[in-house]
């Protein structure tokens, strides 16, 4: 019996779904080289139809953070594996139209090198188009860098890498820096170690957002996977690769993430920096060490590996991953703990109590402490009008604590919430500028002007992007790049601190203060994994029956709102409208909410809570935060039990 005939006994007798046996036949008729057809041959023959399943039922699609999936298969196939790498990686990166492997990655990167021809044809440039490529430490990550650089230079393009891993936030840098018209990142972010994932930026340094998110999924979807076999071979002869002179650059840049960097000098900060075997030792050291913070690497973790291996996952929200940090700051004495994730795009802290202990601070509070300081500091020194100005914006998520929407109101700036995903606020910092560019008019260095004088322009003719944060530890303090930057928030966090303890006080102390002057709030995030083709199903159950039958009640609280961000029209603090997504915001009788959505690069469902409580005076608050805690903890139970019967029908 044939691998075909196998594979349609299987569509017949019920074990492989019909989707998937569409993409296999696809994939066998597509001049796949030998290991490839080896592998389908070995798992057809085994009967691994759960396997086949899930690495065929679909293709990869760009979600909120591009595109993202295993390398390594659950069952792997001998001719796979191969002989394995140094770090325990298999030869070859798993077959499936489902799995991020070679054909795959050139499919995105022909599609990507089409659509953005296409585009800068419209516009009358003719120059080759230019892109940037970097990756993080994963598993094939620079063998998928440099066949994409391949791929591009042989479609008639100009590609450049880094001679190594380099983070996310230098690759948007170096996308404006160098004037191209693309980026890719390689990287699955703080994913298990088995994926990885492609990121594709724009000209202006951010990712994809429409039209262009969907323009170049047209392209690749038109890439027929007979194309891929020519590409396979990887020819770096027309490749370049940048040199120092690209990390200096963003350096600097990075290092004017601090606004008042005479703070660093009225304190000696003690710091402990993780990079949890990834990328952020390369810059965020060297930035804290400069800027006078006296650094301490943990060294377990400090080389890179595709294994992460001193963790269970190298995510710096986890406490475990923060664990050997914390207990070197512990033995030396340490102010503060900094983590930051494999391609150090996003960053975690622990800091010290009055009492001596180490406490881990949540990304929603790490970024209100960032945008009160910011904020105040702005303020201080000039830079924004001490009354506010609606003229300036601090822009989040709506996914996001609301103690970011007060903090805003109160200082009089305004507050711009977007869809999940750093590439919206990305895009509200595009708006801004294309509004300046306008008002300037043609021959207008926009880069080329010093930051305080543009952010004066902007001030006058657009929006001035004072500061922007995501819950999910991500922050930006400027417009000099267009993504989160964990190698900035080292910096601009231990700059908070500093401050704080130069007043006297504990990092836990100044948030209390915060709490006081704008009230309690407390968030949660219930994540709920659904692995495969199975699991995608009930997450889609999830969401459809959430739109279909919006619930009412859970327990004794009543629904008193429901925003169906798919089907109603919302706009934003600009005036602009938000796209359509399956987001659904509920708010319940007692003032608090959640909001709903499936994640857009990993398999699961979120719900992120949101509480809140007054604070009439500072002896009423430990009280008021036992009580908001207790209540979402009960109503994090019924979110969850919820959930888990509509995901099984």
């Amino acid at each position: 019996m044939t691998t075909l005939d196998r594979i349609n006994t299987a569509v017949k007798s019920g074990p492989l779904m019909p989707g998937a046996a569409e993409n296999l036949t696809t994939f066998l008729s597509a001049k796949l080289p030998a290991w490839a057809l080896a592998s389908i041959d070995e798992l057809t023959t085994k009967g691994a139809w759960s396997e086949l399943n899930d690495r065929f039922y679909r293709y990869l699609e760009f979600g909120t953070g591009g595109m993202r999936g295993r390398t390594i298969g659950v069952v792997p196939a001998a001719a796979e594996t191969g002989v394995p790498s140094a770090t325990g990686a298999p030869e070859h990166a798993a077959i499936g139209s489902n799995m991020l492997n070679d054909f795959t990655l050139i499919r995105a990167v022909v599609g990507l090198y089409r659509y953005t021809r296409k585009y800068q044809d419209s516009r009358g440039n003719s120059v080759r188009a230019k892109l940037v490529i970097a990756h993080d430490v994963r598993h094939f990550s620079r063998h998928f860098c440099e066949l994409a650089a391949s791929t591009w230079a042989r479609l008639g393009g100009e590609a450049f890498i880094f001679d190594g891993p380099r983070p996310t936030p230098q690759l948007s840098f170096a996308v404006r820096a160098l004037k191209a018209h693309a980026g890719i990142v390689i990287t699955a972010s703080h994913n298990p170690p088995h994926d990885n994932g492609f990121k594709a930026y724009f000209d202006d340094g951010g990712q994809v957002v429409p039209p262009h998110d969907t323009g170049i999924v047209s392209e690749v979807n038109a890439v027929p996977l007979i194309e891929l076999s020519s590409f396979l071979e990887k020819n770096l002869a027309g490749v370049t690769t940048l040199g120092r002179d690209a990390d200096d650059a963003y350096l600097a840049v990075a290092a004017a993430a601090a606004i008042d960097p005479s703070v660093f000098r009225s304190t000696k900060l003690s710091v402990i920096f993780t990079n949890i075997h990834g990328t952020g030792a390369i810059h965020a050291v060297p930035l804290l060490i400069h800027a006078g913070c006296d650094v301490t690497p943990v060294r377990e973790q400090l080389e890179f590996d595709a294994q992460f291996p001193t963790v269970k996952s190298p995510n710096p929200e986890n406490a475990e991953a923060l664990a050997l940090a914390v207990s070197l700051a512990d033995r030396r004495g340490a102010d503060l703990v900094v983590a930051t994730d494999p391609d150090a795009d996003r960053m975690g802290v622990a800091v010290r109590n009055r009492a001596g202990a180490m406490e881990l601070l949540t990304g929603n509070q790490i970024g209100a402490l960032l945008t009160e300081y910011r904020l105040t500091k702005y303020k201080a020194l000039g830079w924004i009008p001490r009354e506010g100005s609606q003229r300036v914006a601090i822009v989040t998520t709506f996914v996001t604590t609301q103690l970011q929407d007060v903090i805003g109101r109160s200082h009089g700036v305004k507050v711009v919430k977007t869809l999940t995903g750093f590439k919206w606020i990305a895009a509200k910092i595009r708006l801004y500028e294309e509004q300046l560019r306008r008002a300037m008019g043609p021959g207008f260095d926009y880069d080329g002007t010093p930051f305080a004088e543009r952010a004066k322009l902007l001030q006058q003719h657009s929006t001035f992007y004072a500061f922007g944060t995501e819950e999910s530890y991500g922050y930006l303090p400027n417009d000099s790049l267009r993504d989160k930057d964990g190698n900035s928030a080292c910096l601009m966090f231990a700059e908070v601190c500093a401050w704080v303890k130069s007043r006297g006080l504990t990092v836990p102390e100044y948030l209390d203060e915060v709490f006081l002057k704008y009230g309690f709030y407390l968030e949660g995030v219930i994540n709920i994994y659904y692995e495969g083709a199975s699991g995608n199903a009930k997450i889609r159950r999830i969401i459809e029956s959430y739109r279909a039958n919006p619930p009412s009640s859970f327990g004794d609280l009543s629904v008193t709102k429901f925003q169906d961000f798919g089907r109603e029209k919302i706009v934003d603090a600009d005036g602009e409208t938000i796209p359509a997504q399956d987001l659904y915001v509920v708010t319940l009788s007692n003032g608090y909410s959640f909001a709903a959505r499936g994640s857009g690069t990993e398999p699961k469902m979120k719900f992120y809570l949101f509480a809140n409580e007054t604070v009439a005076h500072a002896d009423e608050l430990p009280a008021v935060k036992v009580r908001v805690r207790t209540a979402l903890a009960g109503l994090n139970q019924l979110i969850s039990a919820d959930a888990q019967r509509r995901a099984e029908g």
